[in-house]
């Protein structure tokens, strides 16, 4: 008999994969689901993008890449980090992956051994702690409430540390919170974490440009932290190509090798199509994006303004990607017409049926209380997905 390895059976499905599957199934079967679960951007990629994508292969980069990533995207990505954040990244400790997703686990593959132990903030996304729990580490889960904005401070990281602590994962602005660390916030962190040189922070920033707070900060521009930051980034989120899969790092050389090692082993080098595109959005001035990111924080107030004439929804105010995290927990034990609502997996399956509306429980984020509701949809969706999620839960008593 055929038997499964003992990694996957221990891995969790992601759960916005999960959700995205159940609404597909629904939809299938004729019933008009609204899904809000997934995190991709409902705009079209630029056409300046896909012009390049043409160009490419017209001219024929159709081949294998290098395993690292061509070497004019590697230079176009570290003139952006320069221009965008500020950070030195020369080519050499830049590497192309197939999305952030595998950017990071070629990290954590690269450093983590049994036991190790790494810290995650909470509510973190989805796929941290799985990544984590393959390569044999030991995630530590530091639990930051809606109350603080679904930040850590310093103090809080500090406390958890100890002798086993390799690695601190944390996403900026935050997949499924849209909390954003300010650059006072992320000294604070720096201050500390020069104390702990043997300790590697990945700084997720896929969503960087979608910030309404007018500037992002970067963990890797202070110096006394330079080498021990993997600063993740990518092309899905604001440029809108999820479907093109590219991700990438910059990172002190030696990480950055060993990640193209890892790398080598199991996809080669990304797409030589994409790679190309991709250049295009690299050395596009990201004021292109600034209708769309507009878009998004109209969308936030729409959404907010619904939930806060619920009954019982708790919001805090998201300053960026696009999420809302609203915390849910005083519906817990309230019922209709023999549901019982008793966790947040619970509540966001009762509004797949009652609402036919698709949200994500707040348990695959590490926050029991609350659900992730992505308001990455036009206003006309989200405005009727609100109200019947308004209707859904008065139903509830």
């Amino acid at each position: 008999m055929i038997q499964l390895s003992k990694r996957l059976l221990e891995m969790e499905e992601s759960a916005t994969i999960a959700m995205s599957r159940k609404s597909r199934e629904l939809k299938a079967e004729g019933k008009d689901i609204i899904s809000l679960s997934l995190g991709e951007p409902d705009f079209f990629t630029p056409q300046f993008i896909k012009d390049a994508a043409n160009e490419a292969m017209v001219n024929n980069f159709t081949m294998y890449t290098p395993v690292e990533g061509y070497d004019d995207l590697r230079e176009s990505i570290s003139l952006k980090f320069k221009r965008d954040n500020g950070l030195n990244y020369p080519k050499n400790q830049i590497v192309v992956s197939t999305g952030a997703k595998q950017s990071i686990a070629n990290v954590v593959m690269s450093l983590i051994n049994n036991g190790d132990e790494v810290i995650v903030p909470a509510p973190y996304w989805v796929s941290y702690v799985e990544i984590v729990k393959v390569a044999e580490g030991t995630p530590v889960i530091i639990n930051a409430g809606i109350e603080n904005d679904f930040k850590v401070t310093a103090d809080e990281l500090e406390k958890a540390i100890t002798p086993k602590t390799k690695m601190i994962i944390f996403s900026t602005p935050c997949n499924p919170t849209g909390s954003v660390y300010s650059k006072e916030e992320l000294q604070a962190w720096a201050t500390m974490l020069k104390k702990y040189p043997h300790i590697v922070v990945i700084a997720d920033e896929i969503y960087e440009h979608i910030n309404f707070t007018g500037k992002h900060a970067s963990l890797a521009q202070f110096d006394e932290v330079y080498n021990q930051v993997v600063t993740v980034n990518g092309v899905s989120k604001a440029w809108a190509m999820t479907g093109w899969r590219l991700g990438f790092i910059g990172a002190p050389k030696m990480i950055a090798d060993a990640c193209t090692k890892v790398q080598g082993q199991f996809t080669s080098g990304t797409s030589s199509i994409t790679q190309k595109a991709s250049i295009a959005a690299m050395n596009a001035d990201p004021a292109v994006l600034n209708d769309m990111i507009a878009a998004f924080k109209n969308r936030r107030e729409l959404v907010l303004n619904a939930l806060n004439t619920i009954s019982g929804v708790k919001t805090n105010l998201p300053e960026g990607a696009f999420y809302v995290f609203p915390d849910i927990s005083s519906f817990f034990g309230k019922s209709f017409e023999g549901t019982t609502i008793r966790t947040a997996e619970d509540l966001s399956m009762f509004l797949l049926s009652d609402a036919l509306v698709a949200l994500v429980s707040g348990e695959a984020f590490g926050d029991k209380n609350c659900i992730r509701i992505s308001y990455a949809a036009s206003e006309e969706t989200l405005t009727e997905a609100m109200k019947r999620i308004k209707v859904s839960l008065e139903k509830l008593k």
